[in-house]
């Protein structure tokens, strides 16, 4: 790839596996690098969430006074979670204003600076784990299952604290968690839903957001796979991070069941399944009633998926699960098609990105 500047990469940087071989410098802490004299003035940084947010008075005074030019990685956030990140940090007009960019995993205001990458989608089969609970689950494919849906939420949300109290009356039919007792009493999936290094037979739970208790040091505890969920259950509820904000942000809530094959409904943003489809995926449009996604009073939305879940429950699921194979089956082939066509085309796209807001020079 050619390039006319230096470019020097967060190590933890959520892109730094993608851009790495292309990059002039790496460093691991802001702080150090800077007093260590190693800073390149003129050179283009990219700078993850968590350098940047424990050095947000130091790079913006460099950015600034023009010492170097900054790009903010946080794809692992989108939409309206990105932007109530970036109003945090104060750098919303330094984005709006050009002079510092952003890579986000979520639609972004049209007036930001702001480079787009599916930054769940790719990496949900890097994980052994994950490719293992695919082939248990096709293995183990059967009709006839003992629950009903699958519901699993974190941490707490409004539109999720909503739906979990709408849904009161199914809930006995379904497989769902609480994470967050300010949604409710906490609910953990029965231990042999798990994996065995986040059991929870030695943990008292009881309060809080416990994610950090159930899953520990694995920050990613919840991106892994676990067959016997999707196995017991016909199809999955997810509610996605961001509902109420009318831009997309899909994270590894959605891609779960796309990996493994189980049909869907999204609790999610207004034009969520526009959004989707324009990306090449299938919904399930010819045995659900998907005209929700285009009603954008957030209160009918989550209303008109309750009256779905409901009736959904009092059907033939055996049937439904033969009638969504297909859709299944399509979506998990794109997704793999996808996971390298976006990490193949990062390195030019961000290189465009740069050039069209003069960061090359």
């Amino acid at each position: 790839m050619q390039k006319n500047f230096k470019l020097v990469v967060d190590t933890f940087s959520d892109v730094t596996d993608l851009i790495g071989s292309w990059a002039d410098a790496e460093f691991w802490d802001f702080g150090q690098h800077v007093a260590n004299g190693k800073l390149e003035p003129g050179a283009v940084y990219i700078i993850g969430r968590e350098q940047f947010t424990l050095n947000a008075p130091t790079i913006i005074d460099l950015i600034n006074r023009n010492v170097i030019r900054v790009v903010f990685s946080n794809p692992a956030e989108g939409s309206e979670t990105q932007l109530r990140h970036c109003e945090q940090l104060g750098i919303v007009e330094l984005i709006k204003q050009n002079r510092m960019l952003i890579i986000t995993g979520g639609d972004a205001p049209s007036d930001w600076a702001a480079l787009f990458y599916e930054n769940f989608l790719p990496k949900m089969l890097d994980y052994k784990e994950n490719s293992k609970a695919v082939e248990n689950y096709q293995s183990n494919y059967s009709l006839n299952r003992p629950y009903k849906f699958l519901f699993l939420n974190g941490r707490s949300r409004r539109h999720r604290q909503q739906l979990l109290t709408r849904l009161q009356p199914v809930l006995d039919q379904a497989l769902w968690t609480n994470l967050d007792s300010n949604m409710g009493p906490i609910k953990l999936l029965p231990e042999h839903y798990e994996f065995e290094q986040f059991s929870t037979k030695n943990i008292a739970i009881d309060k809080g957001f416990v994610k950090h208790q159930l899953f520990g040091k694995h920050s990613w505890g919840d991106v892994y796979l676990q067959a016997e969920p999707y196995l017991d259950t016909y199809f999955s509820l997810v509610t996605e991070t961001v509902f109420d904000y009318p831009c997309s942000f899909r994270t590894e809530k959605i891609w779960k069941p796309m990996v493994i094959g189980h049909p869907w409904i999204a609790v999610a943003n207004s034009g969520f399944y526009r959004d989707i489809k324009n990306i090449g995926f299938r919904t399930f449009e010819s045995v659900i009633d998907e005209s929700f996604d285009q009603i954008d009073n957030n209160q009918d939305r989550l209303e008109r998926i309750a009256v779905i879940v409901e009736d959904l429950c009092q059907q033939d699921l055996a049937k439904f699960l033969q009638e969504c194979y297909t859709v299944c089956k399509y979506n998990q082939q794109h997704l793999e098609h996808l996971r390298g066509q976006v990490r193949k085309e990062f390195p030019n796209r961000l290189l465009n990105f740069l050039t069209q807001y003069n960061f090359n020079e």
